[in-house]
């Protein structure tokens, strides 16, 4: 597994990146995915976490430092390593969608998310219209969108990823988040970090289909 890599986005939010260890050849997805950390209102939050081995120290000290203190997880398949980070800093609060795919439901006790929602810390819930269980953040503090798979990066452009209702339902849910004043855009999948502008563009672009 290649090594880990960490990001500093803005003050208080940060990312590292990490190989999939369930991916292989032929996914529509790359193999590196991203988990996130953001410190806001008094909070520590883990977004769609999956653990850096042990010897990745740079990661698990700056963790340890700051502890996290809630979890939110985005979408049904990015349960990921939750039960590891819950039991390893003692979560207050862990926060995820109401249903699971067969056999991926985490131990630990998630709150439902539904969009339009404030959480500890001011971390707001989001709409992307796009039927697939995924409830993205507002970052107020940092001025930042975090999404799980509604946007993507292959090969590094932004991109909206594909549904048969594109047009009808997910693009106008998508223009609604212009309203936010965002300037970060973080997705799971390829090149990580966007700006405003990158996310505009891919509002245009031809939906990725894998």
């Amino acid at each position: 597994m290649a090594g880990a890599e960490l990001i500093d986005v803005a003050s208080g939010l940060w990312v590292w990146r990490l190989e999939h260890p369930a991916w292989h050849e032929g996914y529509d997805w790359e193999p590196l995915v991203t988990s996130t950390v953001v410190e806001s209102g008094g909070e520590v939050a883990l977004i769609d976490p999956l653990a850096p081995p042990e010897d990745e120290a740079e990661i698990w000290e700056r963790l340890d430092a700051k502890p996290p203190t809630m979890a939110v997880i985005l979408k049904p398949d990015h349960v990921r390593d939750i039960d590891l980070f819950a039991h390893r800093y003692d979560l207050r609060g862990a926060y995820g969608p109401y249903l699971f795919w067969g056999g991926d439901a985490p131990r630990t006790e998630l709150e439902g998310l539904e969009p339009e929602r404030e959480l500890p810390g001011g971390l707001v819930t989001l709409y992307d219209g796009r039927g697939r269980n995924e409830t993205p953040l507002w970052l107020p503090e940092q001025r930042a969108l975090v999404f799980a798979d509604a946007l993507t990066a292959p090969g590094g452009e932004l991109r909206v990823w594909g549904t048969p209702w594109h047009e009808k339902r997910a693009l106008p849910a998508l223009r609604e988040l212009l309203d936010l004043p965002f300037e970060h855009v973080i997705v799971s999948h390829g090149e990580p970090v966007h700006d405003r502008a990158a996310f505009e563009a891919s509002l245009e672009r031809a939906p990725w289909a894998g």
